[in-house]
This record gives C-alpha cells, structure tokens and sequence, in this order.
C-alpha cells in the first residue's frame, strides 16, 4: 500500500512549504482543482524540482463528452504527472475515448475513474443516481476495467468488492483516510489504515491528518511505517 498526500492548502507557497518538508519520503502528491486552477502547470514543474522522485496525481476528475475528455487526457499526458482521474459515470464509451487517445504515448499517466465520491452518504448517493452505493461502484468499476482503465477512486468499504469483481491488480485509491482515526470532517466514508489494509486498498489519500499537523514529516513517517 503507497501513500498519497493531498496538498489541499490555501496558498502555492504553504504547499510548496509542505512538500519541501516531505521532499525525502517515498509519497504521491495529490493535486486538486483549487491548486491547478491557481497555480497551474509551473507548480507541478516546482514539485518534481523539489523533489524528482516525487509521483504527482492530477486529481481534476474529467467529465464532459467522450472527444472533449479525450482532448483533456491528451493535454494532461504532455504534463509531468505520473496519475490522474475521470467521472465514471461519464459512461463507457467516454473512458474508452480517453484510453484510445493514450495510446500513442510511450509513456501514459496511469489512469483512474471516480466511482462514488466519499462525501457521498448512502441517503444522498441513491437520491442522485438512484442505486446503491455498492450497486453503482461495482457496475462503474467493471465498466472501468473494460475500457482499460489502471483502476478506480471509490471509499475503503468498495476496494475489496471491486477487486473481487475485476483483478487484484486493478488499482484502487481511496480519499477519506484518517490514519489514526482522526476526525471525519466533510467526509461521510471515512477509514483508517487498518481498515484499508484489510480491504486490500492500493493508495490511500491522506490530507488534513498531514497537513494541518505541527510536524507533517513525522506524521507521514508514522504512516508509513503502519504501512
């Protein structure tokens, strides 16, 4: 299991400031739609300057048209980030698209989809798409698999189902990861390590735990060691 750490802080320099302080681990780093948007691509150039080794997850969840999303994946696998992710419920033949546009490329991002977002309650989940949770992750992840996706964004409480239904070795990263069972915030389903260990999850994200702690280092170090 690998460890991802979202770099979700308010300004470019409190980020940069954290992944200097991580710049010696062995870590993903996670970034999102509030720090792409502001900082754009120079600051993933300054990520892997910190750090080389550093593996960066665009994580802006693509969802329009098949060719409009395909547009995007293509400009994404020019950029230096080893991951990024895409809306499932897009459909089939859109993760197709994007796959297909991908092939050209030596070497591609690996490629996730969003299966259910784990903000989500089973309550607001079924009001939406009208299915369970479990119902709708598994139907998104196979359909995932069969477009050739690398794997899945789902909560811990799906990773091992998912798997069952595809292969060990399709991938799945789960958000909502508090390590040491810290609280829950605007997250509904949320885990611990330990929890994740069992479900047999791949990456775990892991944001406000890090983040927000005195000495971020050292709670990244204790995480890896509990992995």
């Amino acid at each position: 299991m690998q460890l991802c750490v979202a770099l979700d802080l308010p300004t470019k320099e409190e980020n940069l400031a954290l992944a200097e302080k991580l710049k010696n681990h062995d870590i993903w780093l996670k970034v999102g739609f509030r720090t792409f948007i502001r900082d754009g691509r120079p600051f993933l150039e300054d990520l892997k300057t910190i750090n080389p080794g550093f593996r960066i997850f665009l994580d802006l969840k693509l969802y329009d048209i098949p060719n409009t999303m395909a547009d995007a994946a293509e400009e994404i696998a020019k950029m230096d980030v080893d991951m990024f992710n895409i809306h499932a419920s897009a459909g089939k033949k859109a993760m197709q698209t994007v796959m297909q546009r991908l092939e050209p490329f030596e070497k591609r991002p690996l490629v996730l989809a969003v299966t259910a977002l784990t903000s989500f309650d089973y309550h607001t989940f079924k009001e939406i798409y009208g299915a369970d949770i479990e119902e709708k992750a598994k139907q998104f992840a196979l359909q995932s698999y069969q477009a050739g996706l690398d794997g899945v964004v789902c909560s811990v409480y799906e990773s091992r189902m998912i798997k069952h239904e595809t292969d060990r070795g399709f991938l799945t990263l789960t958000p909502g990861i508090r390590p040491f069972g810290e609280a829950s915030d605007d997250q509904k389903r949320v885990a611990d390590i330990e929890t994740a260990k069992r479900e047999m999850v791949d990456i775990i994200v892991v944001g406000r735990p890090v983040y927000k702690a005195d000495r971020p280092a050292e709670v990244v170090e204790k995480i890896l060691q509990a992995l």
